[in-house]
């Protein structure tokens, strides 16, 4: 792998722009990838936290991110999440490049979530409130301005002084921001949750009829950032069933406590593109727990153009 080419996160970022990177993956979902297909990802835990492997194969790709979850790395001023992703060619399986897997995450993650909204949230939400105040918060923020007009931001989180850093990044942008509490739920249009609770964020009810609420920040079985109330009352899109089945404590919590039914899931993302989600007029829910398919399509736009 001697002079493997590395795209660092400057160049990803450069390369794939996060309202490219929406349309890379609506692409890949209207073309026919079908994401009940990626393989399942082994979690190991280990003593400091958990190590991840995310394959996938798709087109005339395949690739393979290695994550690491280490929880105690923010008081060490280190990062939570790391990771490197390794792209090959689909036919020969080449190693063709290595790109920075936490840029890489950071990207997908926002993207995934602003193409659900793009298809869930009224064409006139202009109302968000996010909940964390670390880099996927800030990543929503970027990629929700992509596909609607968002111009009002309320950030709410367990660091009061982060939270208004991150309101005060959002006033720089032009938006009206502050850092604010959970009761600002009542009044958004989209609600984003980018943290690492284990335990509801806000009660369910306080959620209107017609709100968008996106839920991205676990994915574990015992972890969740919304309640069963929430869940039950709303369309709820994931980004597959089997995935979401195996892994998303928002859904698997009320399974298991009897409040909703596996049936209860609206459909997966590649539905919801393709219209085959009835959204109504209930809180719409997308749940995402991060998938390789993911990956490997923003990876793969990446290497596209920095080869051409």
């Amino acid at each position: 792998m001697t002079g493997l080419p590395y795209l660092d996160a400057a160049t990803l970022e450069r390369l794939v722009p996060m309202g490219r990177a929406v349309r890379i993956l609506e692409d890949a979902l209207r073309a026919g990838l079908d994401p009940e297909a990626t393989p399942q990802r082994p979690i190991v835990d280990v003593p400091a936290g958990q190590l991840l492997l995310m394959p996938a194969a798709a087109g005339r790709y395949a690739g393979v991110k290695a994550v690491t979850i280490a929880p105690a790395n923010p008081d060490r001023g280190l990062p939570r999440i790391q990771g490197t992703y390794l792209l090959f060619d689909g036919e020969t399986l080449t190693p063709l490049a290595a790109l920075d897997g936490i840029a890489l995450t950071s990207l997908r993650t926002p993207a995934v979530s602003a193409l659900a909204v793009s298809h869930l949230a009224s064409g006139e939400a202009r109302r968000l409130v996010v909940f964390g105040s670390g880099p996927q918060a800030w990543g929503h923020v970027l990629a929700l301005r992509e596909v609607r007009p968002v111009a009002d931001v309320t950030v709410i989180g367990r660091d009061p002084g982060r939270a208004e850093a991150l309101a005060g990044r959002c006033r720089a942008l032009g938006l009206t921001a502050r850092a604010g509490s959970r009761e600002a739920v009542a009044a958004a249009d989209i609600v984003v949750c980018c943290t690492t609770a284990r335990e509801p964020l806000f009660p369910g009810k306080l959620a209107r009829d017609g709100v968008t609420v996106v839920a991205v920040g676990s994915h574990e079985p015992g972890a969740r950032e919304l309640d069963g109330d929430l869940v039950a009352r709303a369309t709820v899109v994931v980004e597959a069933r089997a995935a979401a089945l195996e892994e998303a404590g928002d859904v698997l919590i009320p399974i298991h406590e009897g409040t909703i039914t596996a049936g209860h899931l609206a459909g997966n993302l590649a539905d919801l593109v393709a219209g085959r989600v009835v959204t109504g007029t209930a809180p719409r829910v997308f749940k995402s727990t991060g998938m390789a398919w993911e990956d490997l399509v923003v990876a793969a736009a990446a290497y596209e153009a920095w080869i051409s």
